[in-house]
């Protein structure tokens, strides 16, 4: 029978042979998570995460057992500084959207969480941000396995909001700009009467401009959408 595959959640921290230990799994993760905040994922190493430590990257495998391990370790890390401490308004679409909005807070401050290669496996604190997902959809009469698509829903548009975001922070390499400049432009009323229409009201406003914004009205709309549906 084929042993079962562990996570780096599922072994003892350290192992119980050998000398005391230096470090522990969240020092090692938040010196990570700083050469990622700084340089991006590709500033994680094992050599360099050792190397901040004043340690062998040999010792660092006592805790994790590869790269992609430590990629875990600091996708929950970052999924626990998602604030969920305030208590539920009992309104699905109100206690979703603020915990969307504060998912993506996480992203903005963390971009190299954008950059994961895939999903990373839940760890406690991101089943702590799956299960107050959950608890917040309760009053609803979706059924779970909707629940966990919705909730899956929401986070894509997280993740695609927060990539927006930090686009938009540098505006000259964002093609995204040049090509709304090209398609209002190029748009004409004979040919394209209903994207003329469109631009004509969906553009020049404050909030049209503001991502952040225009995230809350959409998510908003989205999940108003999924649990008034039967």
């Amino acid at each position: 029978m084929a042993e079962e595959p562990r996570t780096v959640w599922s072994r003892p921290e350290r192992g119980t042979r050998g000398p005391a230990p230096l470090r522990d799994r969240a020092q090692i993760t938040a010196v990570a998570m700083g050469l990622a905040d700084a340089g991006g994922l590709a500033a994680v190493s094992m050599r360099q995460v050792a190397k901040r430590l004043g340690t062998g990257p040999a010792s660092l495998y006592r805790y994790v057992s590869t790269r992609d391990e430590l990629l875990d370790l600091m996708a929950d890390a970052a999924a626990g500084e998602i604030e969920l401490g305030d208590p539920l308004s009992g309104d699905p679409v109100e206690d979703l959207a603020v915990l969307a909005s504060r998912a993506k807070q996480v992203h903005l401050s963390h971009p190299w969480l954008l950059d994961l290669s895939a999903a990373p496996t839940l760890g406690p604190r991101g089943m702590d941000y799956l299960e107050r997902s959950l608890l917040a959809l309760a009053p609803t009469s979706l059924p779970y396995p909707a629940q966990l698509e919705t909730i899956g829903l929401v986070n894509g548009m997280v993740t695609l909001f927060a990539r927006t975001e930090l686009g938009r922070q540098h505006p000259p390499a964002d093609p995204r700009r040049a090509h709304g400049s090209y398609l209002a432009s190029a748009a004409t009323e004979e040919r394209h009467p209903l994207i003329t229409a469109a631009l004509a009201h969906g553009t020049g406003t404050e909030a049209s401009q503001d991502t952040h914004v225009l995230f809350e009205r959409l998510v908003r709309r989205v999940l108003t959408g999924l649990v008034d549906s039967p």
